[in-house]
């Protein structure tokens, strides 16, 4: 025992003494990043003097070449190696595994602080998580935590796979926290405990280095066009990874959210590079209507912090505000933001590799103003071209990273005062203002989306009620005296964004829950039910459908509830004798009206309706109805991709695969190989960015050959998808044989912007473009009217009801072929369809009506969000069904598969595939 005591004493008196030496630099670390620094303007000093330890590797020792070196980038499993290194040689670092990429990668999560911070993590863990919740703990508990805790600082790298200096940052940064004694260095790691996740989207990450030792490393120029990253980062999402913080889906998303929920962290900055040459985050507006006005300061407040100290450095190019709005929260630092921390993000000026360019900016502009002029938030703008290198881009990015924790060190009980304050102003916001409860009604068009909805409020760290007794017994309560009230409000009340805001949205403005999950919530400003009535959610809820009767056939009252499809598809693989049908006309059983599109399940057994109510939340009833109706027969699906724009295909598979829809995945080669219709009964093609030409053509054929595929020395390429060649796309050939398949009796549907696929190509030639005049439709939820309230196309749905829209292309058919359009949007008709009613000449017996006054007040058109201008779209389609040969093309100018989040528009798809083979006009 006194041996062990001995050596922590004199290890604890090393620790103490060390500071009393001069700490040895690594001058070669130093010579190294003067030269690989472009201009002595880019260097701040506080990245030069990194310490030569003698216990702990540097990035130079452990690789050989210092981080921002030419040519060198890492993939996850050579950065992971050094955390671990660092780990085993000093006591202030320690790695974590916070989670598991889709495609079997770790996302790693590395803790540092000083001795005391490692020994009493869970302690300062447990401490902020008190301050989380300020109902469990008095204002005088409050203080004395605050007195015993310190701030935790998130790091987060490597979200957008392309913008790859982050991950290589990060190592210099943990070796300098971890072993400089520089006091600066000492009072960050003394006084806030910094958490690192090296690379968030690991499998983007490893392609993306892939890419750059197989293509891009050799290109001399960053602007020659040629393709500046992989086709793929995750699985299946692309830059939208940034866009999950309100769905929570991909890995990424729930690692990052596992983590705030065990740490609380204090801070949570983001590390992006598209702007030069650094921007902090504060945003330009409008910001959120439900932002604690604490968090606006603190965002402006951090970001002049930072500008300063780099000014003070002699820095150009750092600015604020002219970049991002700070309404949209669904980002992925937004997790801090909605629950009482400080959300930020930086963007520095990333060359998607480690190559150094000629970079010109004089065609950049942020706010309205040039990047290179001199503004208020910008005091010293950068040159018109700069000559830029990865050692740049890590010297500004860490400078700022270490102005900010330094700030957090120096702030810290504000900065935990201000947490806990934010937590207190929710509750008191909750019981004093209105509304003051949310209420998810028991009876739901989709009962089985409104556990989801539940469910998704529970991710989001929301307190939900289930009514259990009483007249309201199934009723969920959202009660908003908890601490994450304007969350609640936020993602449950309407978005009503400024129609003068001065500059764009940077992203969608609406995201109403109720609304695009399809889901009832009520906001009342009088709590209506007993506490009593009331038990508190600990676990997710499912809801489980009714099944009345005992028999061999049952019905589906259908209303597009999301999971029918894929029940029927279950029904099938479990039972080859089983027969499915939809009713094509109302009928009337007893005292039941069935619409058209009710489903009826014939020969299944008892068991097989119950696992259908069970699994799939459908409520049946036994009942053998005749009339008019029509065999299901599930379609052979195939969903097409491009290889230069994959981010919404990959959201389509994601959501067929979560729902259990089977198809098959295809490029441009399958379309050129011909014979589709042999294979293939609808060709679904997601939303895609890009003209009619690239849709036929793809990437130039001049950068070809250029494969994705695994190789030994690229071994994450060739996933999700392979080819030996990208470039091309599917010419004229591949269109032809599209057409034939569409022709051959095939369904091709096309979303959003994908519809010039088949407009602008003659493959729907009656689809012409419509140029709606000073149309401004950032993503909103909006209203349309069935014109065509009998197509199976609509089945389940009213004749006027509502769908997510941003801005896309918008087509129109002439008058004679307006029975193609089967939705339209707004509730008025086209002027040139308004029945004329005034006198005919050579009809001098003609009644001229007079015109009736209609006091009947239209309904709006935006449900949430804003449009400007929305007349110029009023009247014009949404759904599209266009006969063709034996085959129809099905074409929508919205996407009703939009980032896995309007689940109530998805069934406008699933409709199309169970009726594939009955959709006439």
């Amino acid at each position: 025992m006194q041996k062990i005591y001995l050596l922590f004493f004199c290890f604890a008196l090393m620790l103490c003494t060390t500071p009393l030496v001069a700490q040895q630099i690594d001058e070669e670390y130093n010579k190294k990043i003067k030269e690989y620094t472009t201009d002595p303007r880019f260097l701040p000093a506080s990245v030069l003097d990194l310490p030569d330890d003698p216990n702990v590797p540097s990035p130079r020792k452990h690789f050989g070449k210092i981080i921002g070196a030419p040519g060198e980038m890492h993939r996850t499993a050579e950065i992971y190696a050094y955390y671990e290194v660092l780990a085993k040689a000093s006591p202030f670092i320690k790695v974590e595994t916070l989670g598991v990429s889709e495609e079997g990668r770790d996302i790693k999560l590395v803790i540092i602080g000083n001795a005391e911070s490692m020994n009493r993590i869970d302690h300062y863990k447990q401490q902020l998580n008190r301050l989380s919740d300020p109902r469990k703990i008095s204002p005088a508990e409050a203080d004395q935590i605050i007195a015993d805790s310190k701030p935790i600082f998130y790091l987060n790298g490597g979200l957008h796979s392309t913008e790859m200096g982050s991950p290589e940052m990060l190592m210099e940064l943990a070796y300098r926290l971890a072993t400089s004694q520089h006091e600066d260095i000492k009072n960050i790691r003394d006084n806030v405990v910094v958490l690192i996740n090296p690379a968030s989207e690991p499998d983007g990450r490893d392609k993306q280095v892939d890419w750059y030792h197989r293509y891009t490393k050799q290109r001399k120029e960053y602007d020659d066009g040629f393709p500046r990253g992989t086709p793929y980062w995750g699985k299946y999402v692309f830059h939208d990874n940034n866009r999950d913080g309100l769905q929570v889906s991909q890995a990424l998303s729930k690692a990052i959210f596992k983590m705030y929920y065990e740490w609380h962290p204090t801070v949570m900055l983001d590390l992006h590079e598209s702007v030069p040459l650094l921007y902090i985050s504060t945003g330009t507006g409008p910001y959120n209507d439900h932002m604690d006005p604490i968090a606006i300061g603190e965002w402006q407040i951090m970001a002049n912090h930072d500008i300063t100290t780099l000014a003070a450095q002699g820095l150009p190019g750092t600015f604020t505000w002219a970049f991002f709005d700070g309404w949209w929260p669904g980002y992925a630092m937004w997790v801090a933001n909605n629950h009482n921390s400080i959300g930020r993000f930086y963007e520095t000026f990333g060359n998607a590799g480690a190559n150094t360019y000629l970079r010109d900016l004089s065609n950049q502009k942020y706010a309205g103003d040039p990047a290179t002029s001199r503004e208020w938030y910008r005091p010293a703008p950068p040159t018109q071209e700069v000559y830029w290198s990865s050692r740049n881009n890590t010297n500004y990015m860490q400078a700022g990273v270490l102005a900010s924790l330094t700030y957090t060190a120096d702030n810290k009980k504000l900065l935990l005062r201000n947490f806990y304050q934010k937590g207190v102003n929710n509750i008191t916001k909750g019981k004093e203002d209105t509304p003051k409860v949310f209420v998810i009604p028991k009876k739901q068009r989709d009962p089985a989306m409104a556990a989801y909805l539940v469910n998704q409020l529970r991710v989001q760290g929301i307190e939900v009620h289930k009514v259990t007794s009483g007249e309201k017994t199934g009723d969920y309560v959202i009660l908003l005296d908890q601490p994450y009230s304007n969350l609640a409000v936020t993602l449950l009340t309407k978005q009503d964004y400024p129609k003068e805001a001065k500059f764009p949205p940077y992203d969608d403005i609406a995201w109403t829950l109720g609304l695009v999950y399809g889901v009832e919530v009520k906001s009342e400003d009088v709590i209506n039910y007993n506490t009593s009535d009331m038990q508190l959610l600990n676990a997710d809820v499912k809801y489980i459908g009714e099944v009345n009767g005992s028999g061999s056939s049952y019905v589906l009252r259908y209303t597009a509830q999301n999971t029918v499809l894929p029940a029927m598809y279950w029904v099938k693989t479990q039972n080859k004798k089983a027969k499915i049908a939809v009713l094509d006309e109302q009928q009337i059983i007893g005292n039941d009206t069935l619409r058209a599109g009710s489903v009826i399940f014939k020969d299944i057994t008892k068991a097989q309706a119950d696992q259908i109510g069970s699994q799939f939340g459908l409520d049946l009833q036994v009942a053998s109805p005749g009339g008019k109706q029509h065999e299901v027969s599930l379609p052979r699906v195939a969903i097409y991709h491009s290889w230069f724009s994959t981010q919404d295909e990959g959201w389509s598979r994601y959501t067929f695969e979560q729902r259990g829809i089977p198809y098959t995945s295809i490029d441009k080669d399958d379309l050129k190989a011909g014979d589709l219709k042999k294979k293939f009964d609808v060709i679904l093609v997601p939303r895609m960015r890009g003209q009619a030409s690239d849709f036929i053509h793809g990437i130039d054929a001049k950068w070809g050959p250029m494969p994705f595929t695994k190789t030994a020395e690229f071994p994450s390429h060739g996933f999700p998808d392979a080819t030996n060649d990208m470039t091309g796309g599917p010419g004229l050939d591949g269109m032809n044989e599209l057409q034939k398949f569409v022709d051959n009796g095939g369904v091709l549907v096309t979303l959003d912007n994908s519809t010039r696929m088949a407009a602008e190509t003659g493959i729907a030639r009656e689809l012409e473009p419509y140029n709606a005049a000073g149309l401004f439709h950032p993503g909103s939820v909006v209203r349309v009217k069935a014109r065509k309230t009998n197509s199976p196309l609509l089945y389940g749905y009213p004749e006027t009801f509502h769908v997510f829209r941003g801005n896309g292309p918008l087509y129109q058919v002439d008058k004679h072929n307006r029975d193609m359009m089967v939705l339209q949007y707004g509730t008025k008709p086209l002027k040139d369809e308004v029945p004329y009613t005034g006198p005919i000449m050579g009809m001098p017996d003609r009644q001229v009506e007079k015109e009736k006054k209609d006091d009947k007040k239209e309904p709006p058109y935006v449900l949430s969000g804003m449009v400007r201008n929305e007349q110029t779209i009023i009247g014009h389609g949404g759904i599209f069904n266009v006969p063709q040969g034996a085959g129809r093309v099905i074409a929508f100018t919205f996407d009703p598969l939009h980032r896995y989040l309007n689940h109530h528009d998805a069934p406008l798809v699933w409709n199309i595939l169970i009726n594939w083979n009955h959709l006439g006009n």
